[in-house]
């Protein structure tokens, strides 16, 4: 029988290797999988490439994998945020790179790699210094600049709800991303706040289907991110 579901948080990263590229899902603290992200703190992957919307609050989740000098490129739409600290001070003295891309942009991107397709057309950037080196062509008098899809090695995601197949529901806006990263990654780790025994999901809101995931780990209680922050709380803990 299909089951896969794993113990521990470090469990589920135990094979993030060096280099590798990881989509992260999250609108700021919405659907973020902290306890994901500190897990592969721990375990002390280098050289990584991140997709995610931002770059991290304060000093904890994916901040604070920035601040351990894991990352070494983040693929975003919002780098600075009121409460992002690490990433702006880091850009600043050089010691990571950043590709920032329009957040419709970057999530058809993560989309066309999920679902096969190469690369698109999209009039967003046009004129601007993000469309520098990119291809431009001119459709019914209008001009479109070619964005490439990205795919990835990993997909660190945070759902409401899962079974041991991997299928998955999630909690209203907290699924931001998480849909379309589950799509285009080789591995796709998940964790939820509770595993339920298959049947139980009503098949007609299960928004990713266990075939996109291959990983689940029950977090009963995660962290709540905005808390820790206002905390001002920093992984690993001190």
């Amino acid at each position: 029988m299909i089951n896969k579901i794993v113990k521990t948080a470090a469990d589920a990263v135990a094979d993030i290797f060096d280099g590798a590229t990881v989509l992260i899902s999250g609108f700021g603290e919405a659907g973020s999988p902290v306890e994901l992200i500190h897990a592969l703190v721990d375990r002390g992957t280098k050289n990584l490439t991140v997709v995610s919307n931002n770059a991290g609050s304060g000093h904890v989740g994916l901040a604070a994998l920035i601040e351990n000098r894991q990352v070494d490129k983040i693929i975003c739409s919002f780098p600075r945020t009121m409460i992002s600290v690490v990433f702006p001070e880091l850009y600043r003295k050089g010691e990571i790179e950043l590709e920032l891309v329009p957040q419709g942009t970057l999530a058809e991107r993560i989309r066309a790699g999920g679902s096969g397709i190469p690369a698109f057309f999209t009039p967003t950037t046009v004129g601007t210094p993000l469309a520098e080196g990119k291809e431009i062509r001119t459709f019914k008098g209008r001009k479109f600049l070619l964005e490439e899809a990205i795919t990835a090695d990993f997909a660190l995601v945070k759902c409401h709800a899962a079974d041991r197949y991997g299928n998955l529901i999630y909690n209203k806006t907290a699924r931001n991303f998480g849909p379309i990263m589950c799509m285009a990654a080789k591995t796709t780790i998940v964790q939820t706040r509770k595993i339920v025994e298959p049947g139980e999901l009503d098949p007609e809101s299960i928004i990713t289907p266990g075939i996109f995931v291959h990983r689940v780990v029950e977090i009963a209680s995660p962290m709540d991110e905005s808390k820790l922050v206002a905390e001002e709380r920093r992984y690993p803990w001190k």
